[in-house]
């Protein structure tokens, strides 16, 4: 190239115009999310609900926002390294989902902002000061998981007059969750005269056992604790409750379409839908301690009429009229 050609070509490039330089230089954020299950299948429709809200925002991913995805592989201790790793990256927002993976994201960093998502009672918890001012770097949305436990020991009775000794299966490495899962249902139970009995399920190969020992004690339901292991287990838990003709109570409907008998709970996949708001919210510069804890906004009675048929349980049709969905 002639020297007068490369000057005017040097010119040329000084005198673009400001904004369109910025563009080219700008930068694109990165959001860190703290998963629970071991991968994005495992994930299934809350990855899923997630991405599309962020699609819906007008986002496009590796464009207008990178996701970097982080698995615990429902090995809690996990996050603290998860979320150290992610604040690291520069991550200019972090999504902690499930309870302990917001407890760890909160332990690791006070300034990066943190969006958590299906986290029940956060101001008990200690995530928020409350929920109309969180304060600090941490807001979200709860399931507000104990609220409802009442409504379903209530319909559960409802479905099964004659139900009396109930099987409440926690998850004890997910502690604070699963002491006020206890607490919650045996309260709502007592009322009922219902005697609960918890029992302790830490892994997946847990769950064999577990119902063997629900089927000596002769207990008559089960009625599943708000865990991100247990969720993942739900076509295993369905299986084994089939095999001994238990109902269950589950925590959400995705476990009800996987063979669980019913349940009243937030709709899970519209809490992961409105998670990227909050981001969008935060990357547009609001603070996280003046954004307001959102809860949900549907609640869904979700019954399958197929597994009530496949362990005999003739569910009354009052109750059947008032459900969002039935599975047949």
């Amino acid at each position: 190239m002639r020297r007068r050609q490369f000057i005017t070509l040097l010119g040329g490039a000084a005198s673009w115009p400001l904004a369109a330089r910025g563009q080219q230089t700008a930068k694109v954020p990165r959001v860190g999310v703290l998963w629970h299950a071991g991968n994005e299948q495992e994930e299934g429709v809350y990855f899923i609900s997630l991405r599309q809200g962020f699609i819906d925002l007008g986002y496009v991913e590796g464009q207008t926002v990178v996701l970097e995805h982080t698995y615990a592989a429902e090995q809690y201790e996990r996050f603290n390294a998860n979320a150290t790793a992610l604040v690291a990256r520069n991550v200019a927002v972090l999504i902690a989902v499930s309870l302990p993976a917001a407890v760890a994201a909160k332990r690791v960093t006070s300034t990066v902002p943190i969006v958590f998502t299906a986290v029940p009672d956060p101001v008990d918890f200690g995530l928020v000061a409350s929920l109309a001012e969180p304060g600090g770097n941490i807001t979200g949305l709860t399931n507000i998981s104990s609220e409802i436990v009442p409504k379903r020991i209530e319909i559960f009775k409802e479905a099964i007059p004659d139900l009396s000794r109930l099987a409440l299966l926690v998850n004890p490495n997910n502690r604070a969750v699963s002491i006020r899962n206890i607490a919650d249902t045996r309260s709502a139970a007592e009322r009922l005269n219902i005697t609960v009995q918890t029992v302790e399920v830490r892994s997946p190969e847990d769950f064999e056992p577990a119902f063997e020992a629900i089927d000596r004690a002769h207990l008559q339901g089960v009625v599943t604790g708000n865990d991100p292991m247990i969720h993942n287990e739900r076509n295993r838990i369905a299986e084994l409750a089939q095999a001994r003709r238990l109902p269950t109570m589950v925590h959400n409907a995705d476990m009800v379409e996987a063979g669980g008998l019913m349940t009243y709970a937030a709709d899970s996949r519209d809490l992961f839908r409105r998670t990227p708001g909050y981001v969008d919210k935060i990357l547009k510069g609001s603070k996280p301690a003046n954004l307001p804890v959102e809860q949900p906004t549907k609640f869904l009675f979700v019954v399958n009429l197929k597994t009530a048929k496949e362990i005999g349980v003739n569910i009354p049709s009052m109750l059947l009229l008032r459900a969002d969905k039935l599975i047949e």
